[in-house]
């Protein structure tokens, strides 16, 4: 029995058939469309890959056209940097030193970089190598005081990271692709087994140091003192010098002044001048031998009557203020040959 095919169910299955290629089709191109474009970020570098091997590196940001069966892998161009961990290096000199180390990168050559690292976490470890390696040959070559600095100068420490800085670049940029910016050695220290006799070192050099700086003050004090006293003598004997021809020259002044007024009134002032002279000379406790006719008798007292003539008369004894009413009087007027022979007499 033969089935019969009806031509309008047979036709609505081609129909249905061309419409499913249709958007099959539109379906694919709209795709291949699609993938024929792709954008970069401003901070990232965009490399064409076909089939594994790279065909072009995309520099600029923005939206790009590549292969639809094409595939695009970013790199990073951001600066970055990495930290290794802390390392034990031998100084020339054969000093232990710890070194902690920083260096800061960001890709050059993305192409060789995508070939040999891909990644930030293969990065970090293959530039550590390159830090330790390099810093260990570099300090090997350098005593430990070029690190420390004791003088002051710091830029031999400068040159040693500058020379790290730039065996590390070489071959960073050789061999990853990699622009090293800047190499820093954070932090130097001694070993725990080291640090104390160092310490010890230490300080007794900077006690010596302090013993040379202390004499080198005292040697200064000594001249500063000497140069002092010799300013002082100096002051002194020009001040005295001064002083005696101010002197000489008030005496020859006062000499002047006399002068004048002895010329204009001589007996007064010969008065004057003894009576100043007793004032300076006479007190209570003072005893005076004078002849009876001494111009010293006639300003203190009278003189002597005229009967008294006999040479025992012929000398009076003046004690302070003269009065002849007082019980001792007889006694101070006893001639001088007479009152020294008596305690002669009281010795014997």
């Amino acid at each position: 029995m033969e089935q019969t095919i009806n031509p309008a169910t047979s036709a609505h299955a081609v129909s249905r058939s061309r419409i499913a290629v249709t958007l099959v089709a539109i379906a694919l191109l709209a795709w291949a469309l699609l993938a024929c474009f792709f954008a970069v970020d401003i901070t990232e570098f965009g490399l064409v890959t076909r089939f594994g091997s790279v065909v072009r590196v995309v520099r600029e940001p923005g939206l790009h056209i590549k292969a639809p069966f094409d595939t695009v892998v970013s790199v990073d161009r951001r600066l970055t940097f990495s930290r290794p961990g802390q390392a034990e290096y031998l100084t020339v000199d054969k000093k232990n030193i710890v070194a902690e180390s920083l260096v800061t990168w960001r890709v050059a050559d993305p192409e060789r970089y995508l070939v040999t690292l891909a990644t930030r976490s293969e990065a970090d470890p293959r530039l550590a190598d390159v830090m330790l390696g390099e810093v260990g040959s570099v300090l090997g070559t350098h005593p430990a005081a070029s690190l420390i600095a004791p003088d002051g100068n710091s830029q031999r420490f400068r040159d040693i990271v500058g020379e790290i800085r730039e065996r590390v670049a070489a071959y960073a940029s050789t061999a990853y692709g990699i622009d090293v910016i800047d190499v820093e050695l954070l932090r130097l220290s001694l070993p725990e087994q080291n640090r104390i006799p160092v310490f010890e070192r230490m300080k007794a050099e900077r006690g010596k140091m302090a013993k040379e700086y202390r004499t080198a003050g005292e040697l200064q004090g000594r001249k500063i003192i000497a140069q002092a006293d010799r300013e002082k003598t100096h002051i002194e004997s020009e001040a005295y010098s001064q002083a005696q021809r101010v002197k000489a020259e008030g005496d020859a002044e006062a000499t002047r002044i006399y002068s004048a007024a002895f010329s204009r009134n001589p007996s007064f002032y010969k008065f004057l001048r003894t009576l100043q002279a007793y004032e300076k000379f006479m007190d209570e406790n003072t005893t005076l031998f004078l002849p009876a006719n001494s111009e010293v008798l006639r300003v203190l007292g009278p003189l002597p009557r005229q009967g008294a003539g006999s040479p025992s008369h012929q000398y009076a004894t003046a004690k302070g203020p003269h009065d002849p009413a007082q019980p001792g009087a007889e006694a101070e007027s006893m001639p001088l040959a007479r009152r020294s022979a008596e305690p002669e007499q009281r010795a014997q």
